[in-house]
């Protein structure tokens, strides 16, 4: 038995996320109540977030390096007061968007998965809120498989 792979690995590297953003944001722009939040979208906005997400499941550190790091994705979200319903609704059409993809679905890897969802979700709704109180200088996150990785046999 090796080493646990990250979950970047178990998913397939940024291509696979690369997969993920595509099939979600074609989602997005045309949902009812996350359409008018990316109405102005940069063309490489999918791009972008696949390879931040690659980035938190252990990938290599491009978004870091192109991009700013989390300064550069938190202020993307301060002023734009998300609801707690289009936050839900950004959870459940990126899980959609991972079974279209062909992310793991095997158990360990998708509670990790939402794990890292609804804690980013969670702080893009509580930062975007007026007035809110926003700690913009942070590391990018890395997440890992928690308590339950996966078993290799």
């Amino acid at each position: 038995m090796g080493e646990t792979p990250t979950l970047y690995e178990w998913a397939g590297g940024t291509d696979a996320f690369v997969r993920l953003t595509e099939a979600f944001y074609a989602r997005v722009t045309k949902d009812e109540l996350l359409g008018p939040l990316f109405t102005r979208m940069d063309p490489e906005h999918a791009r972008y977030v696949a390879i931040w997400l690659a980035e938190v499941f252990g990938g290599p550190p491009a978004y870091t390096e192109e991009h700013g790091g989390y300064p550069h994705m938190v202020a993307k979200h301060i002023g734009m007061a998300i609801t707690e319903p289009q936050r839900r609704r950004w959870v459940n059409l990126i899980q959609d968007a991972a079974d279209e993809a062909g992310l793991p679905d095997d158990p360990e890897f998708r509670a990790a998965f939402l794990g890292y969802i609804e804690w980013g979700t969670r702080l893009a709704h509580q930062n975007s809120q007026p007035g809110a109180d926003v700690f913009t200088e942070a590391p990018v996150p890395h997440w890992g498989w928690g308590v339950a990785p996966p078993y290799q046999g």
